[in-house]
């Protein structure tokens, strides 16, 4: 076992010495040494349960003969993070987690991993680092938060409160009504309840085939999440004796599954830029042109929140991720020969899981839109791409053309629409906010939350090459590459200049003669923070581009 390299000998006589000063006896130091990875705080609500899952891990782990040894991770909540400077941290976080459990793992070296994760870089940050150590690991996270309905029967979620406050600046909702979402949208512990970031990664995670079934959906207060955490914390002992390891399991094909499913589930724009991360710690490149391939050739079976009125609830008693991957396997849009953490392959786990109802997950052939749910856009104002869930883009907003209105931050395009200066029709352009621009590429989900409130949804577009929230409906197209302080086009457009977008096309295009281009290359400067302290500073430094997953080499 890994951990003979602390236990074993007369020389690590020191080390048992340590393990014995925190109460394990030598029967617990013989076993198998499993280190549960919990994310638990009291910040985010994703979270604060944690301790619960991470206590039945831990009892799997002893019910099949291993030691658990929790040690715990950072995470951000990206919802308490948006619309201010704290943004900044969210997906630089992600390495953090990434490089803190590398540093955890190697130094103590476990024998296996139970990873407990829940909101939106958490998972990805995780399931980075299982790449890169490949130790025998299993993921269970918190699950996703419940969805009430109003007192108008609408059902409710986090974008239902930042679409109200969209609303009352508009004058559309008063303080009533605004207090009432405030109180009610979110009813306790969980991921936020619609397909945004935090539930489409923990939902891919089932398909990449590390995390058993039920991983991305069941709620996180129902006891059906603490058995399966049991499960997991058993299994991971399993997975060491039979020593199968994640890049047994993340394999290219199996990456390709995962945006299969990605499409036909409409999950956030944000699973490109994490599935590219996790797939650079796994050795294998995810190109954005073949991204569109499968987007045109796999429907779009799911409209969960916010394209949509379901939420991952209603998904859980629809039959779940597996339900949906059995509809795409009778139709050969999956390899299931691939290997999974049961120790069985996606075609023994999926066999016979058939989805209930009709609507919350579609026939195949019925499906809500024949491609799938995200599309990557190209053209003179996003040469290397820029990514739109399109599946939440109205039919009227998949083709359009308008003036450029031009802001270097969010704050000053949140300040703009709310005061009422963004007109039907505007392209409103958000520069200086990508990874190393931000730094740390801001979700704006404050500007386009404004924009749905006050009604201009179906009639105003935004583009960025910072990102968005998986909450974010309308068009929306972010991860704008290059991103405006490494001179991509976007730091050249000026108010006015016309945009052209066309969705199902996959361009976006700035109007301008390559030789006006040229000419504002020469005269207008590129933006550079320069009074950056810290970490952030770091990262600036050395974060890569959007369309190569944002992650730091």
């Amino acid at each position: 076992m890994r951990s003979d390299n602390i236990k074993e000998g007369a020389e690590r006589a020191p080390q048992r010495s340590l393990l014995k000063a925190m109460g394990y006896t030598d029967r617990q130091i013989k076993k198998p040494l499993i280190g549960i990875v919990n994310s638990y705080n009291e910040v985010i609500p994703g979270h604060i349960h944690l301790q619960s899952v991470a206590r039945a891990a831990k009892d799997g782990v002893l019910a099949n003969g291993g030691t658990p040894m929790e040690f715990g991770v950072i995470g951000v909540c990206d919802g308490i993070a948006m619309g201010h400077e704290g943004m900044k941290y969210s997906l630089s976080s992600r390495e953090v987690i990434a490089d803190s459990i590398e540093c955890m793992a190697r130094a103590h070296c476990f024998d296996g991993l139970v990873f407990i994760p829940n909101c939106d870089k958490i998972v990805p940050g995780m399931l980075m680092a299982a790449a890169r150590l490949n130790i025998p690991s299993i993921f269970i996270s918190g699950g996703p938060m419940l969805s009430l309905c109003s007192d108008k029967g609408e059902p409710m979620d986090l974008n239902s409160v930042f679409e109200a406050v969209g609303g009352y600046k508009a004058g559309t909702v008063d303080d009533e009504r605004l207090a009432y979402y405030e109180e009610n949208a979110c009813p306790g512990c969980g991921s936020c309840s619609g397909m945004f970031t935090a539930n489409s990664m923990n939902c891919l995670t089932e398909v990449l085939g590390m995390a058993l079934r039920g991983n991305g959906t069941i709620p996180a207060v129902y006891a059906a999440r603490l058995r399966l955490a049991k499960t997991a914390g058993e299994r991971a002992v399993d997975l060491v004796r039979e020593n199968i390891r994640p890049l047994d399991i993340m394999t290219e094909k199996a990456f390709e599954n995962a945006l299969t499913v990605d499409m036909a589930l409409g999950c956030s724009s944000n699973s490109l830029l994490h599935l590219t991360a996790i797939a650079h710690e796994a050795g294998v490149r995810l190109d954005l042109h073949h991204v569109n391939e499968i987007s045109e050739s796999t429907p779009n079976l799911c409209h969960l929140a916010p394209a949509g009125h379901h939420h991952v609830q209603d998904l859980n008693d629809a039959g779940g991720v597996y339900a949906v991957m059995n509809e795409l396997a009778g139709h050969g849009r999956l390899d299931l020969s691939l290997m999974t953490v049961t120790g069985k392959t996606i075609g023994e786990n999926i066999k016979g899981c058939e989805k209930r109802g009709s609507e919350v997950i579609r026939d195949y052939d019925a499906p809500y839109s024949k491609t799938g749910g995200l599309a990557v856009l190209f053209g003179s104002l996003a040469e290397n791409g820029a990514v739109v869930k399109r599946s939440a883009v109205a039919k009227e907003m998949l083709k359009h053309k308008g003036p450029a209105r031009v802001f270097d931050s969010e704050e000053e395009a949140i300040s703009a629409i709310y005061a009422g200066q963004i007109k039907s029709g505007d392209v409103v352009v958000i520069r200086y906010e990508g990874p190393a621009g931000g730094p740390g590429m801001r979700e704006m989900l404050s500007p386009t939350s404004a924009i749905c409130g006050m009604g201009l949804d179906k009639e105003v577009a935004l583009i960025t090459d910072g990102r968005f929230s998986g909450a974010t409906r309308g068009a929306s197209i972010g991860h704008i590459s290059p991103e405006a302080v490494c001179g991509g086009t976007i730091a050249y457009v000026m108010d006015g200049d016309m945009i052209s977008i066309d969705i199902p096309s996959y361009s976006i295009e700035l109007e301008v003669s390559a030789e006006e281009l040229e000419q504002r290359r020469k005269n207008m400067s590129v933006k550079k923070k320069t009074d950056l302290k810290g970490y952030i500073k770091r990262y600036a430094a050395s974060v890569s581009s959007a369309d190569r997953g944002a992650v730091v080499e």
